[in-house]
């Protein structure tokens, strides 16, 4: 009796093990089966992808290129480098000048700028824009330049003399060399007697309407090689420091995160870059050698600087 009440409880375990076995392999397969469903279901449903999306057309200006046929001529290889590096369509935008392009960007009429490193500090001034890629340059510094003749010998010896800075508010002739006068202790206020000649020349020296030319030394080298003019003759006495960058700024109605994608975009295709500018025979001796670079607002603190001890603080 004893015994047949073991074998009966023994087969009952047995049968609710088996029970559970099944049960277990069901919830199993259940739980596969919706496994796999999910995978299906992400593999068919779109990527949601987390790449700043670029705006499908980019406004570019150049400050420096006042026509659409100026900027054609000049920055049209650049212009479909940087389109085919960014994957969006880069659309000319001429302005008569940096106040203009100020403007344009607070209107958002325009996107991208290209700008000098002074025209950045005006432009910075009236807008709210970006600074995004500098442009660093190979010798881009100012010299001061002279007639031997004339017994100066060092930048102190221009107190109360006539210095020709070529174009107000250039940054290498006029900015680097007020800042050259400034560093050696002269006063740009009172010390001497400023003119600009919009001649690139060594003319003013030439023809004694100044005693001293302030230039970058591209064109230095240039002006002596175009009137056959020797370096004894118009010896430099004085040479700057290197100079801010030329610059690339956005307009502050682009996103943030986007500005940093093309930043990050234009760095990685810098030679790209680079080469389309160097194309165009114009721009040859300004950038042979150039490198693209971050660009941060504090670079350009020397030309603020500059400015307000001129007394032109307005500009700021």
């Amino acid at each position: 009796m004893l015994m047949d009440l073991t074998l009966e409880k023994m087969l009952v375990d047995f049968n609710y093990l088996q029970s559970m076995k099944r049960r277990n392999l069901l919830v199993y397969g259940v739980l596969f089966l919706m496994g796999c469903m999910a995978k299906q279901k992400l593999e068919n449903e779109p990527v949601i992808s987390s790449i700043p999306i670029i705006p499908k057309t980019l406004r570019f200006a150049v400050t420096d290129a006042v026509a659409v046929g100026e900027l054609e001529e000049k920055y049209e290889p650049f212009r479909q480098v940087l389109s085919q590096v960014l994957g969006t369509h880069i659309e000319f935008f001429p302005v008569d000048n940096y106040f203009k392009a100020a403007a344009a960007l607070n209107s958002h009429e325009v996107d991208l700028v290209w700008a000098g490193p002074s025209e950045y500090v005006v432009i910075k001034a009236r807008s709210n824009a970006i600074p995004m890629i500098g442009i660093k340059r190979v010798d881009y510094y100012t010299v001061i330049v002279v007639r031997k003749d004339r017994g100066i010998k060092s930048l102190t010896d221009l107190k109360g003399k006539t210095i020709d800075f070529e174009h107000n508010g250039s940054t290498s002739t006029h900015i680097g060399g007020i800042k050259l006068l400034m560093d050696s202790g002269l006063n740009p206020q009172t010390d001497f007697q400023s003119i600009m000649s919009e001649d690139d020349s060594l003319m003013p020296l030439i023809k004694n309407m100044a005693d001293a030319c302030s230039r970058n030394p591209y064109r230095y080298q240039a002006a002596l090689e175009k009137d056959n003019l020797s370096k004894a003759n118009f010896p430099i006495i004085a040479e700057g420091q290197p100079l801010p960058n030329d610059i690339l700024i956005v307009g502050s109605h682009i996103q943030l995160e986007v500005i940093n994608y093309i930043r990050q975009l234009m760095l990685e295709n810098q030679n790209k870059l680079i080469e389309a500018i160097l194309s165009v025979k114009a721009l040859q001796n300004k950038f042979q050698g150039s490198t693209l670079t971050p660009a941060k607002d504090d670079d350009y603190d020397m030309i603020r600087d500059v400015y307000r001890a001129m007394g032109q603080g307005v500009f700021l």
